[in-house]
């Protein structure tokens, strides 16, 4: 039996419908050292002032830093301030 091919990327692609649309993927918008903006996430799992870890549509991201604070969040978007050292994808 032959396996048929997706198309669903040819439909996409036709419609231009943005990948992260499309795909369901996160968006990570990191502005200098000390902002970032992630939309399309699902839950908060962990937060400290030095660790954020958060599920996404596809996958884990982990933020490590200091004074880490989530200056708001609704149910696709949210704002993280602090000192980033580092943005992990698990």
């Amino acid at each position: 039996m032959k396996k048929i091919p997706h198309r669903h990327l040819d439909v996409m692609d036709t419609l231009q419908i943005p990948r992260d649309l499309a795909h369901q993927e996160s968006i990570i918008t990191i502005s200098g050292n000390g902002e970032m903006f992630i939309e399309n996430y699902r839950h908060i799992l962990e937060y400290t002032n030095a660790c954020i870890r958060i599920l996404c549509k596809r996958g884990r991201l982990k933020i490590v830093g200091s004074q880490l604070c989530i200056e708001y969040y609704c149910n696709d978007e949210m704002k993280i301030t602090g000192r980033f050292q580092g943005v992990f994808f698990e």
